[in-house]
């Protein structure tokens, strides 16, 4: 009878922090990003950063499915994540965690479907960072994270007090570094490039609705202007 109890209350808990508004804009953010990942990312070398880019190492190394390295990666990273976010924050993660594996192992069985844009490499960037950008955005918008590096990203960004776009970007130029173990220096740039517009799409979706449109283009514009200020500093070093 305690069991049963404790169960609906866990039930009635959910239903109270995933309503169906919210539900199906994070199966359209995770199908957005996954898409992107499966048809862009993989075809093309160009990698991402944080647990998708971890993922695209693995992959490539171990040939275990992206299915698999998922959820395990995203355990990890909700483990640390825990004491800054709070139980509610992984309990609509974990959702989202199972959700994106389940996208992985749907796109796996069909082959890609968009134009293989290896020859391509700046318009791979500049696309795939669009997926996964606006994707993980309407996740990290409703309250969840596609995966662990957002919630990795969140806590980062409230431990630190910074914007969370630097935040993505820290973590995905770590995950950078060790992809150069597979991916060629010019394809590490337009990893550089896809990650820059995911990380400041990301952060414009989740603010869009707090404050004016024009606000929070322009500061983002801010955000990429500083960010490659500084980057044009350290090469002048």
């Amino acid at each position: 009878m305690k069991m049963k109890r404790m169960f609906l209350n866990f039930l009635k808990s959910y239903k109270e922090l995933l309503t169906p508004s919210k539900v199906c804009f994070m199966l359209l953010g995770l199908g957005i990003s996954s898409f992107g990942v499966y048809n862009i990312h993989q075809q093309t070398n160009i990698t991402e950063g944080g647990v998708i880019g971890m993922i695209l190492l693995l992959n490539h190394w171990t040939g275990i499915s992206p299915s698999i390295l998922s959820p395990v990666l995203d355990i990890l990273c909700y483990g640390f994540a825990f004491q800054f976010l709070g139980g509610n924050f992984i309990k609509v993660s974990i959702v989202s965690t199972l959700s994106l594996a389940g996208f992985f192992k749907l796109w796996e069985q069909f082959p890609p479907i968009l134009p293989n844009l290896t020859n391509y490499p700046l318009a791979a960037a500049l696309i795939g960072g669009m997926f996964v950008g606006i994707g993980v955005g309407l996740v990290v918008r409703q309250g969840g994270s596609s995966g662990g590096d957002d919630a990795l990203a969140l806590a980062i960004s409230k431990s630190t007090r910074c914007r969370i776009a630097r935040a993505y970007l820290a973590t995905d130029i770590t995950v950078l570094l060790f992809s150069l173990s597979y991916i060629p220096m010019n394809r590490i740039a337009y990893s550089l490039v896809t990650v820059t517009v995911s990380s400041f799409l990301i952060d414009f979706v989740q603010n869009v609705s707090r404050k004016g449109k024009r606000d929070a283009v322009k500061e983002i514009q801010e955000e990429a202007c500083e960010l490659y200020e500084d980057i044009l500093e350290s090469e002048e070093y």
